[in-house]
């Protein structure tokens, strides 16, 4: 059944074996000899694609409903026996992997002898069952309803920074409509990158933006900016070290642009796993003021 579920949620047997960690002619092995038990086809496959037949569709969602008792059921007992085991599959933004992710993952591993784990850093939205994630960390100002569970761990608030020798150089802006006069650096992968809504005490003013500088890495962003090259928005977990120790200094300290969130996102058949809770609970300790 695991193994049938896992062929259908990733779409193909060589990326369920790669799961699952046997070969694929196993598993095509296993689903001929599950087809022939039953008396029925349960996927139709040609050379480029694969599809559940209606019999395999009654199957897969009945096999999901049980695998997801017994899940249970073992989760509860292993975190009553304190005990997590498994492969923990993970993805994340890049910049948050790198920078309060990674600098976790040693005690929480060490904590943990039986578990194994895989952490994929893309900055895109990936689809988190298609590639076969346990949990997704996301930063976004909101995310869409879907079926996926999704639980708000920390906020992010994002600011303008520059270095100090731009600053000297071009001059400090005093107001939102002065960024017109300065050179900005946007990041391709904002909600929007043309345009900085900025929200102070008493208003929100818009700036509409011609960045000479356009980077899909806010690490990268984050680099050139304490390079001296303009202006730029950062999140709070990014810009803390390089504004504490002087690299950077805020711009318009009286305005911020509109607060994310990060999210941890599982299906919902995940929300009771006993690996992604302990990781859960090992960020939120990390996060916690």
């Amino acid at each position: 059944m695991n193994a049938f579920c896992r062929i259908v949620d990733r779409g193909s047997f060589a990326r369920a074996a790669e799961d699952l960690g046997v070969s694929s002619g196993l598993l095509s092995r296993e689903v001929k000899l599950l087809e022939e038990s039953l008396g029925c086809s349960l996927l139709t496959r040609t050379t480029r694609s694969m599809s559940l037949t209606d019999h395999g569709r009654i199957y897969y969602d009945q096999a999901q409903a049980i695998l997801n008792a017994v899940g249970q059921v073992e989760d509860q007992i292993r975190r009553h026996s304190g005990e997590v085991r498994g492969h923990l599959r993970i993805n994340a933004p890049s910049s948050y992997g790198q920078i309060v992710l990674s600098p976790l993952l040693p005690t929480f591993l060490d904590a943990h002898p039986e578990l194994e784990m895989t952490l994929a850093l893309d900055d895109r939205v990936v689809d988190m069952v298609e590639g076969g994630f346990d949990l997704s960390i996301r930063v976004r100002a909101e995310l869409p309803d879907s079926a996926l569970v999704a639980r708000r761990l920390a906020p992010v608030h994002q600011r303008l920074f520059a270095s100090p020798a731009y600053l000297a150089d071009a001059g400090t802006p005093e107001t939102p409509v002065a960024l017109h006069d300065h050179v900005s650096a946007t990041y391709t992968l904002a909600d929007d990158m043309l345009h900085w809504t900025l929200t102070g005490s008493s208003e929100t003013e818009v700036v509409t933006l011609q960045p000479r500088l356009r980077i899909g890495s806010s690490l990268i962003l984050r680099d050139m900016l304490i390079a001296g090259f303009g202006i730029g928005a950062l999140p709070d977990f990014i810009s803390e070290s390089p504004h504490a120790n002087g690299d950077l200094v805020r711009v318009l300290p009286d305005y911020e642009l509109p607060p994310r969130h990060v999210f941890a996102v599982t299906a919902s058949r995940l929300g009771s796993d006993a690996k992604v809770a302990a990781f859960l609970d090992h960020l939120r300790a990390a996060l916690a003021p």
